[in-house]
């Protein structure tokens, strides 16, 4: 199981947001090129990548961060980007930027004709992070609430040939109160694509509560806020995946 570093990116800053609230910010850093080849040092072997001022505006925001990352990592690892990214060309223009995989979110449940297309044109690089408080799924910087199943959704968008699913519990996602293992696992049990852990992630021993599932069909965990404040060591926390991978 991998252990995926996040990188929020605001106003050109890496940041954490508290239950994705836009006046609840935590700067971590003002270099986002620096942050990525300090994960990279660390041992990262893909890097999850948010442009929250993109998430809101609707198209990306923080292109020059983006670039700085990307760059900074070069072809060492992965990046995953998500954020604002609603239309073929911006995708096109990420992938040709050099990220790897681009997340479709709000605009995978407002308009699923586009992923379907998206999934069509780039088969292979294109993720749906759905967000979701009690099953239910929430759009636009978590901001509006739908009536949407998670599990539903989840499963159609694996028809069209998405790589994967992030799924987020937007009730935990930065107040390091522990993932939701339960959920997590009843929607990846759901599918046959991978799903990427996501919100909450906030010790090793959540790490190692996922690690134990892991063969339900979990393939990774974002972590946040607890990598950046230190209660939970990265390196410790990968190495501690590889172990239970192996055993």
């Amino acid at each position: 199981m991998l252990i995926i570093p996040a990188i929020d990116l605001k106003n050109g800053q890496c940041v954490r947001l508290k239950q994705g609230l836009m006046d609840q910010v935590t700067v971590f850093s003002n270099s986002p090129g620096e942050q990525a080849r300090d994960w990279l040092a660390q041992g990262a072997r893909r890097l999850h990548v948010v442009d929250l001022d993109g998430a809101f505006a609707g198209k990306p925001k923080n292109e020059r961060a983006i670039k700085e990352i990307v760059d900074a990592v070069g072809d060492d690892i992965p990046v995953q980007l998500g954020g604002g990214i609603r239309d073929l060309d911006t995708i096109e223009r990420c992938l040709d930027d050099g990220v790897s995989y681009v997340i479709i979110g709000t605009a995978a449940v407002k308009n699923p004709g586009f992923l379907h297309d998206a999934c069509g044109a780039f088969p292979g690089h294109i993720i749906v992070g759905l967000d979701a408080r009690d099953g239910k799924v929430a759009v636009e910087g978590w901001s509006k609430m739908t009536g949407h199943d998670v599990i539903d959704l989840a499963r159609k968008y694996e028809d069209y040939g998405v790589e994967a699913i992030i799924y987020t519990d937007i009730g935990r996602d930065g107040m390091l109160s522990g993932i939701n293992v339960e959920a997590t696992v009843k929607l990846a049990q759901a599918l046959l694509i991978p799903v990427i852990a996501s919100g909450g992630l906030s010790s090793i021993d959540d790490v190692r509560r996922l690690c134990a599932v892991e063969q339900e069909g979990i393939s990774a965990a974002i972590a946040g806020r607890a990598v950046y404040d230190g209660s939970l060591d990265f390196a410790l926390a990968q190495a501690e995946a590889d172990r239970a991978s192996d055993s």
